[in-house]
């Protein structure tokens, strides 16, 4: 695979993220049972029947309007709101993606980055409140980390499925303060959060699909 992320290398990226979301629908929905409806699973395949969708629809080989296009595929899913964040998170990144030409670790990171701050305008989370957040802020500044020691793409993502991964499990040592699973405080103690699960689940396909063997 290509050290920097073009339309071919992005699309393996989020056709990879979908396949972990469909591998992993019913653990992320027994996840979401503990404080929630019990449908986070179903939603986020739903979500990624979107983006699927969205890619084979798709007549411009463009990195910002694909993205643009899922984000606001994903952000019509219904199921409280999973799609409305991970749709903005789509939407911001597509803010700072090029239309032709390919991503460099610093590009890529700026593009992560984007989409944080698109969905810091929408949520107050931050780590350590038990939400995706807490995979998706540790994966993010591991993208800039990488940036920073000259990685290339497919290591610098690995980074960062590593991180989120990292992030997703410490959600067992939180109490939920927002959502639903609010509701329940201390009672959330010792699971891990869906939405953090899931994010970890994108980032991990991210990487895999362009792994270097």
């Amino acid at each position: 695979m290509s050290a920097t992320i073009g339309y071919d290398e992005l699309v393996a990226m989020l056709r990879g993220a979908a396949e972990q979301i469909q591998t992993n629908k019913d653990t992320l929905s027994k996840l979401d049972s503990v404080g929630g409806d019990g449908d986070h699973g179903t939603t986020m395949a739903r979500a990624m029947g979107n983006l699927e969708k969205a890619i084979a629809v798709a007549k411009k080989r463009d990195l910002k309007t694909l993205l643009s296009d899922i984000g606001w595929a994903i952000m019509g899913v219904d199921g409280g709101a999973t799609g409305p964040l991970f749709g903005t998170l789509f939407i911001g990144m597509s803010d700072s993606a090029p239309g032709k030409g390919a991503l460099d670790t610093a590009a890529l990171a700026t593009m992560f980055e984007s989409g944080l701050a698109a969905l810091q305008k929408q949520s107050k989370a931050k780590v350590g409140d038990k939400t995706m957040m807490d995979a998706l802020i540790p994966a993010v500044a591991a993208l800039r980390a990488a940036a920073a020691a000259s990685k290339d793409a497919p290591a610098a993502l690995a980074d960062a499925a590593t991180a989120a991964q990292q992030g997703a499990e410490s959600t067992r040592n939180f109490a939920a303060k927002f959502g639903r699973a609010k509701n329940l405080g201390d009672r959330t103690i010792g699971h891990p959060d869906p939405g953090a699960v899931s994010t970890a689940l994108l980032f991990r396909g991210f990487a895999e699909a362009i792994r270097v063997p």
